[in-house]
């Protein structure tokens, strides 16, 4: 394919969104699942569940709520305006911003299931020998909470690319701004043209599948001590 390629370049802005997206919530969602782990709120449920929710939420309905919350009228679109800023709606911030949403749940249950699987004796192990809390996150709990990383990144990147609902709503169809490859195959669809659907039809489900076994393939590498 030339560089011009529309296919070409919905999967560049695929790629990248999902790039950013793992980036941004393997930041984010890793101190969030260490907390999950280890506090003993009564409440805590209230925060698993708004983590949750994506799993079991239409996309549609999220979508259209995150437009509206980022379009021109919206408290976050309407303050971005005010400020002289383009509103976030259809623009490729703002599909980081749905995806970042819609896969948090792919990447902060894993996580928050290797950090809870790891016990508390390396910690107080690591505690007797004068490690700091830092120290002890850094050199005990993310090692051997590797399998978790590793299935959440992977996760989260494959669902991002997987993404239809959310990105239609939120970033509409704007070639190489926001038409990711879901939406390209979706036009595809629309104008007849089934060999281009399912050339790229075909290479997302070689790419899930491979990461899939990516996944297992690492974690059988890999052993959680457990307490």
């Amino acid at each position: 394919m030339s560089p011009g390629n529309p296919d070409l370049i919905a999967l560049g802005v695929t790629l990248k969104l999902a790039g950013l997206t793992t980036l941004i919530l393997l930041l984010v969602g890793t101190p969030l699942a260490w907390w999950l782990s280890r506090t003993r709120w009564r409440y805590r449920f209230l925060i698993e569940a708004v983590v949750a929710l994506p799993l079991v939420l239409p996309p549609t309905v999220l979508g259209f709520y995150l437009l509206i919350a980022l379009g021109p009228h919206g408290p976050i679109g309407g303050m971005m305006e005010s400020l002289g800023a383009q509103p976030l709606a259809f623009t490729f911030t703002g599909l980081v911003i749905g995806s970042v949403f819609y896969s948090m749940p792919f990447v902060i249950q894993p996580l928050q299931g290797a950090f809870t699987a790891i016990g508390k004796r390396p910690m107080e192990v690591a505690a007797t020998l004068r490690a700091s809390p830092l120290d002890r996150f850094l050199t005990v709990a993310v090692p051997l909470a590797r399998p978790g990383f590793v299935t959440a990144a992977v996760l989260g990147f494959a669902h991002t690319v997987g993404e239809f609902g959310v990105v239609l709503m939120i970033g509409g169809n704007i070639p190489g701004q926001t038409q990711v490859l879901s939406i390209a195959i979706y036009d595809h669809v629309e104008t007849l043209e089934y060999t281009h659907a399912h050339w790229l039809s075909g290479g997302l489900l070689l790419l899930s599948f491979l990461l899939l076994m990516l996944v297992y393939g690492l974690n059988r590498r890999f052993t959680v001590v457990q307490p």
